[in-house]
């Protein structure tokens, strides 16, 4: 069986492993998203939750927490607002900016998500001993600090 290390020789072991895990994460947010009806794509999924944690918001600035130009956060919200998971607003103090919200059948949905989410790293995490459940968490909180502190990275949940 290949290790980290196999993987990429010559590479800085730290860097390697943050690779790894990042495909695990990567792959319980594939899981969980699936939690989502079939006609909520993984890209919607992905809008729902981070519009869930900003709130009611212009479409732009949902657009940039998302890293995606505004044309496809429309794109997007159009497919969700049909589905009854987003509605579309308007600022009262500039009628021509969109605002977008999720609606009470869209945080259903994020809750469905996060609690099966949140059921995969609880598992993963019950994998290890205590000291090292612990550390892991604490190591976490430390990289989302620090990505929170990176303009191309920012606060954006996902």
């Amino acid at each position: 069986m290949q290790t980290l290390e196999d993987a990429a020789p010559g590479a800085d072991p730290d860097v390697v492993a943050l690779d790894g895990l990042t495909l695990v994460l990567v792959g319980i947010a594939w899981e969980c998203a699936h939690t989502a009806p079939p006609e909520v794509s993984f890209p919607q999924t992905r809008l729902l939750l981070i519009l869930d944690r900003l709130g009611r918001v212009p479409s732009s600035r949902l657009a940039a927490a998302m890293g995606v130009n505004a044309s496809s956060v429309t794109r997007l919200a159009d497919r969700l607002e049909a589905l009854g998971y987003v509605a579309r607003g308007r600022d009262p103090r500039n009628r021509s900016v969109v605002t977008l919200e999720v609606t009470d059948a869209g945080h259903e949905l994020v809750a469905r998500v996060l609690e099966q989410r949140h059921a995969a790293l609880g598992a993963l995490l019950d994998r290890l001993p205590a000291a090292q459940r612990k550390s892991a968490a604490a190591a976490a909180r430390r990289l989302v600090n620090a990505a929170a502190t990176i303009p191309a990275l920012g606060p954006a949940p996902l």
